[in-house]
């Protein structure tokens, strides 16, 4: 049996509209592959892990003050996490750790947090605290060359500008910015989004795509994941489509 080995950034911070949810979707769809799923933490005050070592670097959403709270610790780890990257492991990040991972997140008060400066977007956040972009979104992404749409619950305040390559080209609700054409940043080992849900209950595909590159980076072949009965999932993200895509 494979183990995928993941480590799951401040799980006890960053798990906003159940976040975390989405270590239990790799789990389950790596099981059904008998791939065995191995997760790891990592909270505040932990000595800096040697991120190289994991497959999957995962960072949830959390609010401001948990960025304002975990921000030093995480920069703590930026060398670490930089090393990570450069080798290819697999960063998903969504709402508050995509904002972390980037140049800066200002917050509503004009209080600068800084990013980890791992990417060349940064996000500011209306000064009107009562404006948000919010609601159901749907944007199209494309893995591994192929088109799919891509379903989750958007809720922030932040504007996220300079993306360089979006993970997506919104078909309903807002994206990085009021109104945006584009929803977060991907590169093939990245996925940074504000969507929540948790995301990968709602895109099974998605899940599926995030395996095929770790399997393949770790074992050298090309890897493609059988596929398992999603037809209650499909059958359900049909439904939001029909209801949000009209």
């Amino acid at each position: 049996m494979q183990t995928i080995k993941l480590m799951h950034m401040y799980p006890n911070m960053l798990d906003l509209y159940g976040d975390s949810g989405n270590v239990e979707i790799i789990k389950y769809r790596c099981k059904m592959r008998d791939i065995d799923l191995e997760v790891s933490s990592h909270v505040i005050g932990d000595d800096t892990a040697d991120f190289s070592r994991y497959d999957i670097i995962y960072l949830g959403g959390g609010a401001d003050l948990e960025q304002q709270i975990l921000a030093e610790d995480l920069l703590k780890c930026k060398d670490a996490i930089s090393d990570a990257y450069k080798k290819g492991t697999f960063f998903l990040m969504i709402c508050g750790g995509y904002q972390l991972m980037g140049q800066y997140y200002k917050d509503s008060n004009g209080e600068k947090i800084p990013g980890l400066g791992l990417f060349d977007y940064y996000t500011a956040a209306s000064t009107d605290k009562g404006k948000r972009c919010i609601g159901n979104i749907v944007i199209k992404a494309t893995l591994d060359g192929e088109e799919y749409n891509v379903i989750g619950f958007e809720n922030h305040g932040g504007q996220t500008q300079n993306v360089t390559s979006p993970f997506g080209t919104v078909l309903a609700g807002n994206g990085n910015c009021f109104s945006s054409k584009t929803e977060g940043y991907m590169e093939p080992s990245v996925v940074a989004t504000y969507l929540h849900g948790p995301l990968l209950s709602k895109n099974p595909k998605l899940c599926d795509y995030i395996i095929n590159y770790v399997m393949t980076r770790k074992t050298g072949e090309k890897y493609t994941a059988q596929p398992i009965n999603d037809k209650l999932e499909e059958e359900c993200r049909q439904q939001l489509f029909e209801r949000l895509l009209k």
